[in-house]
Parts: structure tokens; sequence; C-alpha cells
């Protein structure tokens, strides 16, 4: 089945609320990809979405869409859905790409349906490429914009032709926090604290602690030792947009 490849821009930097437990993984960044609409003189637009790929020094890497196709213009005025959503490994982008399927998309204009066809000589889609840096441990939100009252022309023959345009939109909301607990032998379990929510994290053989996917604000970092080490606080760390906050060596005594 032929399929058409629409490349788009990687978005930015996403929050993934603070949770009792954090599942990235310190190589690793979690995109989500999210579309959004233009409006369009349409009663609905349908695209049959099948993969989000995104390129990086690391290779491809392949996002499954879940579900079925969509009518973006459900989408609108602030409005957003998920496409996809996983870890990939953190490095530099090169460029990304969103799949569909030619068979599917359509649109429905005054109550008729009418098929989207594909370029024959698009299959290589609207190129934009990015060079950016996907940093371990940061969360990133893909955004895309899809203009719909510019992305479907009508052909001298009455038929509607697909040839997308969209735009990349970049919002920043996520951190990372990182330090060493010394000596390492203190063995204590850190944990990032703001207001009700608290995520948790061990210290490694060598005192180095790590917290991903971290909400911006300012947090209480609680060091708990085995004994006979001083549990240990520190207030006032600061975490901010796209940044992996450095706490350097803090000491416990004993």
């Amino acid at each position: 089945m032929k399929k058409l490849f629409l490349f788009a821009s990687l978005l930015s930097l996403c929050l993934f609320a603070c949770k009792k437990n954090n599942n990235t993984s310190a190589g690793s960044s979690h995109v989500t990809v999210k579309m959004t609409d233009a409006p369009g003189a349409f009663d609905a637009v349908i695209l049959n979405i099948k993969s989000v790929i995104i390129t990086t020094d690391k290779g491809d890497q392949t996002l499954n869409v879940n579900g079925g196709p969509i009518d973006i213009l459900r989408f609108r005025s602030g409005k957003d859905t998920v496409l996809a959503d996983q870890d990939i490994p953190a490095g530099n982008i090169q460029q990304v790409r969103l799949v569909l399927n030619d068979s599917g998309n359509r649109v429905v204009i005054a109550g008729v349906s009418y098929d989207l066809t594909t370029p024959s000589g698009q299959t290589s889609g609207v190129k934009l490429n990015l060079h950016d840096n996907l940093t371990a441990g940061i969360a990133y939100t893909m955004r895309l914009d899809f203009d719909a009252a510019q992305s479907i022309v009508l052909t001298g023959n009455g038929k509607y032709m697909l040839k997308p345009v969209i735009r990349a939109i970049a919002t920043a909301a996520s951190g990372a926090l990182t330090g060493i607990a010394s000596p390492a032998a203190s063995s204590p379990k850190v944990y990032a604290i703001m207001g009700t929510d608290t995520v948790g994290a061990v210290a490694d053989a060598t005192g180095k602690f790590y917290f991903p996917g971290l909400a911006v604000g300012t947090y209480q970092v609680k060091f708990t030792p085995v004994s006979p080490y001083q549990t240990k606080t520190v207030n006032n760390v600061i975490v901010t947009n796209g940044n992996v906050t450095d706490m350097g060596t803090v000491t416990i005594t004993q």
C-alpha cells in the first residue's frame, strides 16, 4: 500500500507530572506526538495515520499510532489529540515523518464524502529538517498543526488532493535533576518533593542520583541514607524547562 510521508519538525518539552514512580530511563527521552488543526471550510477531514518516524543520530525510531482514522477538525482552538507516546533513545534529531496510508483519508463537504488522493510524485512528502537535541531524561511534546485550508486542493477533474501543510508549535514544560551523594557508602534513597508530589530515586554505586521528566518548580530534596549516616534535606532546588539541574556533590554526614 502506498504511504504518504509528511515531514514535520520536533516540537518541544512536555511535562509528565510528578509521580511516585518515574519510568523514563536515563538514556532516553519521552516523546508525545499531538495533532491540532487550523480551520478549513469543511464538514470533516479524516486522516488515516499509521505512524510517526523520528530520525536521530541513533537511527529511525518508529512510534506506532493506535486507533483508527481521526477527524482532525474536532481538534482546533487549543484542542489536540495524542497520536503516539513512547520513550526513544536521546540524541540529535535530524527529521520527523508523519506516515499516512493513502486509503482512508477523506474530506466531507456539504454532507458529501470525497476520497483524498495523494500526488504520485510526492511520496517523499514535505520535508522539514531539524537539527536539535533530545536531552536524556527530558520529556518532549511534538505538536503538529495541520492547515486544512491549504492542505486540501480541488483538482481540475473534480477530485480532492491531499498536499499537507503542517506547522510546528513548540512548548516547554519539564526538566531533570541530578547530583552525587558523598560518600557513596551512605547509599541513600533520594526524594524530590514539591507540594504533595514526591518522586523517589536510589543513588548508584558511585553515589550518583538522577530524576528525569520533573515538573518545573522548586523542590525539597531529601536524602535517607543507611546507618550510621544521618538524613539530610536540601531546600529550594530549582528545576527549569529543558535543563538538567546539577546539585553537584551533596555530603552526607554521620
